[in-house]
């Protein structure tokens, strides 16, 4: 199977045409910030099977990510949801839509994505133990150490401990 890559600027005459356009990502990054011609069909939901229906041949379905990397890793999965109809990929994802000059839905009340707020938390962890390792007690190298062990079992297992306290916190859980 060849999926084409394909502009912002392309993408968007299919679209005025007729095509769908459709984002992988997270609902919560949805929620954030997305194109506004754009469903969401998140490649979470794509992984256990879930498909658009009622496409034919002659229908167009655009991919898009945020950098355009998921959207091309997982290409043939991303066809098997949308078969028979022709598959694009946007070149860049949202990140290059919005390079190109073109406007996005942005909520501001929405909170950070939950991984980017996982990165924040860990990173800031990290931080605070090294530094406060160096300054008072080597006993603070232990945080670094154990948020470095959470994020390889995250990894391996792909539960992500952090993620799901974070998902529980108010800010997270306020009514859209």
């Amino acid at each position: 199977m060849n999926v084409e890559t394909i502009t912002s600027q392309r993408a968007q005459a299919l679209i005025g045409q007729g095509a769908h356009l459709l984002d992988i990502r997270s609902a919560d990054e949805y929620a954030h910030e997305h194109i506004a011609q754009a469903s969401l069909l998140p490649l979470t939901a794509i992984e256990k099977g879930e498909k658009l229906q009622q496409l034919t041949e002659q229908d167009v379905v655009i991919f898009h990510c945020q950098s355009g990397r998921r959207t091309a890793e997982n290409a043939p999965l991303l066809a098997t949801a949308v078969f028979p109809a022709k598959i694009y990929v946007l070149e860049g994802g949202l990140n290059g839509w919005k390079q190109q000059g073109n406007s996005v839905v942005k909520n501001k009340n929405q909170p950070l994505p939950i991984m980017r707020q996982v990165q924040i938390a860990a990173g800031s962890l990290i931080l605070l133990g090294t530094i406060l390792g160096y300054l008072f007690s080597s006993l603070f190298f232990l945080l670094p150490g154990f948020v470095g062990a959470g994020l390889i079992f995250a990894g391996v297992s792909g539960f992500c401990g952090m993620a799901t306290l974070l998902a529980k916190m108010p800010w997270n859980n306020a009514n859209s």
